[in-house]
């Protein structure tokens, strides 16, 4: 297929790659034009996983209309804030049926709106495919392997993308759930800060096991709420990523907490980070529309007050430990 990757960071430079090994004729977009040359003349960016290199027949491009205009799918990889505006200005060369597949993971700030939903918004002819689930950007590259899951209403937009990403080391699955494959994508992100503030204070495995159980739960609540199949946040996209996020070395999320933890302060964490963080525009997302629906989600809400409220961690963990005892189901 001819596709367009948008999103010259790590997870979208390294996917790029693996559809280009696939067979596919590639073009990468990067928005930034320095970032771009780099991309192009050197193949590689300092943005992207250490030791990768871009295959040579990924064009790459800070053109967007150049990069978009007459792909059969288009794979958005950029921040999660940024896909409305990214697709919209897209929107104007893209095909009224194109393929576009969403690998990124969040709520939309304001709309509450799962990624799917934005898309559909955008570009209401669209069929959409969101690829999620528990895989860490540099592994890919490095050709270990891993599973995902391709969510759609759509069941051949999702056996298309099955069959573009399906690889030697990368299995691909399906799913009709778009709405638990979303929440369990965005969600796992705020539970692993949270997680990461417990390891940083030295909490231990209980505590670390509690809070990924517990999370889950909240996960689950809040899918249902919305519509999701309650076996979906048992899948790849649910426990399986929320598993490795808040457990992986290489989570940027789970960094985060572990640096709260140690009373760095959010604005030189993301600093020395140098990369998006998901986790952090989530939690504040996730507690407002959980509170719109009367969801209860203590760890949510909590790690939301600590990133964006002033609240000390220590405060944080006192305040969930303390609450009233009630039955694990509800």
């Amino acid at each position: 297929m001819n596709i367009a990757v948008l999103g010259g960071g790590a997870w979208g430079s390294v996917l790029a790659a693996l559809l280009a090994d696939n067979g596919h004729d590639v073009a990468l977009w990067e928005f930034d034009p320095a970032a771009a040359l780099q991309l192009a003349t050197e193949r590689t960016s300092v943005r992207g996983p250490a030791d990768h290199r871009l295959p040579p027949s990924v064009a790459v491009t800070a053109d967007l209309l150049h990069a978009v205009f007459g792909r059969a799918l288009i794979v958005l990889a950029v921040p999660s804030e940024t896909i409305r505006a990214t697709l919209s200005k897209a929107r104007v060369v893209l095909a009224n049926d194109v393929l576009i597949t969403c690998v990124s993971k969040g709520l939309e700030p304001g709309t509450f709106l799962t990624m799917d939903r934005v898309i559909q918004q955008v570009h209401s002819g669209a069929r959409v495919v969101l690829l999620s689930g528990p895989t860490f950007a540099q592994e890919i590259a490095r050709g270990l392997p891993a599973a995902v899951v391709a969510a759609s209403r759509d069941a051949r937009a999702a056996e298309t993308v099955q069959d573009c990403f399906a690889h030697d080391r990368l299995r691909v699955y399906t799913s009709d759930d778009v709405t638990g494959v979303a929440i369990g994508g965005a969600l796992k992100n705020v539970i692993a800060i949270a997680v990461g503030i417990s390891d940083g204070f030295g909490f231990g495995n209980n505590a670390r096991a509690a809070l990924i159980t517990r999370g889950l739960a909240e996960m689950g609540r809040l899918a249902i709420h919305l519509g999701a199949h309650p076996l979906t946040l048992a899948g790849l996209a649910g426990l399986g990523d929320l598993v490795l996020t808040c457990t992986g070395e290489l989570s940027r999320n789970r960094q985060v907490g572990l640096a709260l933890a140690r009373g760095e302060a959010l604005v030189a964490i993301l600093k020395r980070l140098g990369h998006v963080a998901e986790g952090i525009g989530t939690a504040r997302t996730a507690r407002e529309l959980a509170a719109t629906a009367g969801i209860d989600m203590p760890i949510t809400r909590l790690t939301a007050e600590v990133l964006h409220d002033g609240k000390p961690p220590r405060a944080a963990v006192t305040e969930l430990l303390s609450r009233t005892s009630r039955p694990e189901r509800e």
